[in-house]
């Protein structure tokens, strides 16, 4: 039963991560086709990138907590 309450927890982090990362590459590729491929485009990815593996690492620890029994402080109020 618990398997079942872990995977309910870990569905709202999986959607968000994934929206956030269409957004992410969405944005990257529309400044890239309205840039016409610019040198400065580099200074414009790499937050983009750093934002997306941020992301991704968050989801990481936010599963490891899930699965580790560990509470979200935000159930205790």
């Amino acid at each position: 039963m618990k398997s079942k309450d872990h995977k309910k927890k870990m569905i709202a982090p999986i959607v968000i991560t994934i929206v956030f990362l269409l957004y992410l590459i969405g944005y990257g590729a529309a400044l890239a086709v309205a840039a016409e491929w610019n040198p400065i485009m580099i200074l414009v990815a790499i937050p983009l990138v750093a934002l997306g593996i941020g992301m991704v690492y968050t989801l990481k620890s936010r599963i490891g907590e899930i699965r580790s029994g560990e509470e979200d402080d935000l159930d205790n109020y």
